[in-house]
């Protein structure tokens, strides 16, 4: 009697456990949980590596869901900027990954059927063989004049087929909004160098940003990679450009166009006349010795001179030329503008770096490369726009 009552138990156990079985496997387009794929998360390079490779942006990539949230930070708990896709499956960072950097990237994600969850993923880059950096002119804070350029120097070679990649990452933003353009430029010392330049002189008080999203982006093969992002900006100050009439041995100053000043000089002779056109400030001395050697005339002379403005890298300055007994009457320098010693100083105090200075009427022939200093404005517009490696 009580196995039978046993025997039956067990047997209609088992059934109604089929029964539960049967319904769970066969229903189609129920609500259950187990119908729904969950939410798988895929970061690219892949979570856990230790040298992934160079020359690619983070990707995150959804299946069976939607991205809700996507954190990125390197090691320094530095924030990597992405998008998110608009139909939510996928996340991309707007730049490179960085060589020899730790990155984690948090994502939270809600699956088909409305479960949420969150997960991490972190991976290491693989060092740089070289590494590529930077100068950047002006530097970050600096107030400068108003033909004053956006310069930036390179360490290494910049291969060509590379730079329409480095001068995208590169933006330049103005308050109020000034139109310009990228150009690439062989500096004086033999370095890549690329010069943002107004489309005409800056307005005074200009608001100037410069970003360069450069890191985890390859200049070439001889160059290396850039290993980080560059931010730094800089004003426009007062509107002070000063014109050389090289017959009349003079130069006017002028602020906001209004000629407040007229020094008499002495500009290059016959045989070394002064180089003509638009020229910017690109440094400033109080005290240097001039040695003609290093404007190719040996060791001819060795003199002390204060006051020095800097104009081009070869050698073009205005500066106090005590020496010189016919100032104001015979040009007869070696290219450059002496001045007495205060008027020197009047001008080494009323140009900034980045005022423009502009020789007139001079006989020289030479065409200054715009890498000879920042001599931008030796080239119009037309012209400056063919530096541009965007077309």
């Amino acid at each position: 009697m009580h196995v039978r009552s046993a025997r039956r138990t067990v047997l209609l156990s088992a059934a109604l456990a089929g029964a539960a079985l049967l319904t769970a496997c066969g229903a189609e387009g129920g609500s259950q949980a187990s119908d729904k794929p969950t939410a798988k998360v895929t970061v690219t390079p892949a979570a856990g590596s230790k040298s992934a490779k160079l020359g690619s942006p983070i990707s995150v990539k959804v299946s069976g869901g939607s991205l809700t949230a996507v954190e990125a930070k390197d090691e320094k708990g530095d924030k990597v900027e992405g998008k998110l896709s608009g139909d939510g499956t996928s996340w991309t960072s707007e730049g490179k990954v960085k060589p020899g950097t730790t990155y984690t990237v948090h994502t939270k994600t809600k699956s088909g059927d409305g479960k949420e969850s969150a997960s991490d993923a972190s991976f290491t880059t693989e060092k740089a063989d070289k590494v590529n950096k930077l100068t950047n002119t002006p530097s970050n804070g600096q107030t400068v004049g108003t033909g004053m350029p956006i310069s930036i120097l390179f360490d290494h070679p910049v291969a060509k087929d590379r730079r329409a990649e480095i001068q995208k990452a590169l933006k330049v933003t103005t308050q109020p909004q000034v139109e310009g353009a990228w150009g690439w430029v062989k500096d004086w010392s033999g370095k890549d160098r690329i010069d943002w330049r107004p489309k005409t002189y800056w307005p005074s008080g200009t608001k100037v940003s410069v970003k360069g999203g450069l890191g985890g982006i390859d200049s070439g093969e001889s160059g290396g990679w850039f290993a980080r992002d560059y931010d730094f900006g800089f004003t426009i100050g007062p509107d002070h450009k000063a014109v050389i009439d090289v017959p009349s041995h003079s130069m006017t100053l002028y602020e906001n166009g209004k000629a407040v000043d007229t020094i008499r000089g002495s500009a290059g002779s016959p045989q070394d006349p002064t180089r003509g056109g638009v020229h910017t400030v690109r440094s400033k001395n109080a005290a240097e010795t001039m040695d003609s050697a290093t404007i190719g005339h040996g060791n001819e002379w060795m003199l002390d001179s204060k006051w020095v403005t800097h104009l081009t890298a070869s050698g073009t300055f205005l500066h106090s030329a005590p020496w010189n007994k016919s100032i104001g009457v015979v040009n007869n320098s070696h290219g450059c503008f002496g001045m007495t010693t205060s008027d020197a100083k009047r001008a080494y105090d009323f140009l900034t770096i980045g005022s423009t200075v502009e020789v007139k009427n001079t006989s020289s022939t030479k065409k200054t490369d715009v890498g000879n200093g920042l001599e931008v404005w030796q080239e119009s517009w037309e012209q400056w726009q063919q530096r541009s490696a965007v077309k």
